[in-house]
């Protein structure tokens, strides 16, 4: 069985997806489809939505075979990690392609540029190294010195948010020799940050911003979803009572913030350079999520690196563990969370060539991901009603959602 892999969050599956989905089908002749999708908190920086088995049943009922989990220390972090984590579970099972979105809408100028990238590896570091001792973000670091290095002569605009994730693709399946070959498709209609919805494809940006604005699901938001997410979007807000935003944490995160000493917030992945007496500084003046966002913000310091670094802080997660994530070879296992009929004969076949475990619970192996994974579950449920919680958090200890297509 032909396999295409796709790398998403589904934030929540709109109309966007279900064109992607259907034109990387047909682009690789696939007989199954496997995305890979982030679980609780999402590589931006930002909480899911709903959670991820509501989430995986949208994707399941609007053609998806098999929905795996990324594991959350891939999931919040950079480009390459994020890329590294998603490519390598695609490839434990046995994907043929990768196809992703991007605004290019060419494959050949993201190869292009890698094959360019590693001819020119050495100066790149160094202007990046530079560009970040004068009070560069990364992303804007990046993008300077891959002018510099000539990048830009296949005319891949490495400052467009799907481009630079494409890429980082592209990188990783040529940096681990990965069996695995790159596809892409043209994003159609919108852009990724757009605010607002004009037509039936919309980004989940503004399908998110129309939602939170009104908090409800109005006739707008809907014209960009498919049916099955309209109806996972209000079953979950009906048994969470909300919908997930980062303003729902903000009385946690203070409160992490007020009682973690100065050396213990350093401890925290992502919080460096003195950010930590930044966040004792602001804490009491915010009185909104946004509003403490504004104060923090710098140069160096973007809008998502801040929110990633809020993520860390609510899980707890310290350096040393993505320091020892940056070093893994392969992923130690892979999480399923849905299937179809199809998906299912797929991964029955499959798991018997794996080299590592298929799991479908937390319960399932011991081993330090699962354990941080576990940590960022109880983090994002921690804001749904307690007589509601357990009744979600159970979903982790059960099989996998099953859909009959």
């Amino acid at each position: 069985m032909n396999a295409c892999g796709l790398i998403v969050e589904y934030n929540p599956f709109h109309n966007g997806h279900l064109f992607h989905f259907k034109q990387s089908k047909e682009k690789t002749e696939a007989d199954v489809v496997i995305a890979v999708m982030s679980g609780t908190f999402l590589q931006r920086g930002e909480p899911a939505i709903i959670d991820k088995f509501h989430r995986t049943k949208a994707a399941l009922l609007s053609g998806i075979d098999v929905v795996i989990e990324l594991p959350f220390a891939f999931s919040c972090q950079y480009a390459d990690l994020f890329a590294k984590g998603a490519t390598m579970t695609l490839a434990n099972l046995g994907v043929d392609y990768i196809c992703f979105g991007s605004e290019h809408g060419q494959i050949k100028p993201f190869i292009d540029s890698y094959m360019h990238f590693k001819q020119n590896e050495d100066d790149f570091q160094i202007y990046l190294k530079r560009h970040l001792n004068d009070g560069l973000s990364f992303p804007q670091a990046s993008k300077k010195a891959y002018e510099q290095i000539g990048m830009n002569h296949a005319g891949l605009d490495l400052s467009l948010p799907n481009n630079i994730l494409g890429y980082s693709y592209v990188k990783a399946i040529y940096d681990y020799n990965l069996s695995i070959k790159p596809e892409t498709i043209k994003r159609i209609e919108n852009n990724y940050h757009d605010e607002t919805i004009e037509k039936q494809i919309a980004s989940a940006t503004s399908v998110r911003k129309e939602m939170f604005h009104e908090n409800e699901l109005t006739a707008k938001a809907k014209l960009a979803l498919p049916h099955s997410t309209i109806d996972m979007l209000q079953t979950y807000k009906a048994s969470s009572g909300l919908w997930h935003e980062w303003e729902n944490y903000l009385p946690l995160l203070q409160h992490l913030v007020l009682t973690k000493s100065p050396n213990e917030l350093r401890e925290i992945h992502g919080i460096e350079e003195g950010f930590e007496n930044r966040l004792k500084q602001t804490v009491h003046q915010a009185n909104s999520f946004h509003d403490w966002m504004h104060l923090l913000k710098t140069k160096r310091y973007t809008w998502t690196r801040i929110q990633r670094n809020f993520v860390h802080l609510l899980t707890n997660t310290k350096k040393e563990e993505i320091e020892h994530i940056k070093q893994m070879k392969n992923i130690p296992y892979v999480r399923l969370l849905g299937m179809s009929n199809k998906g299912q004969e797929y991964i029955q076949r499959q798991k018997k060539q794996m080299d590592i475990k298929l799991i479908s619970n937390l319960q399932d192996m011991e081993h330090p991901l699962l354990k941080m994974e576990e940590r960022a579950t109880d983090a994002y449920y921690s804001v749904v009603q307690p007589s509601l919680k357990k009744a979600l958090r159970n979903e982790e200890l059960t099989g996998p959602i099953f859909v009959e297509r």
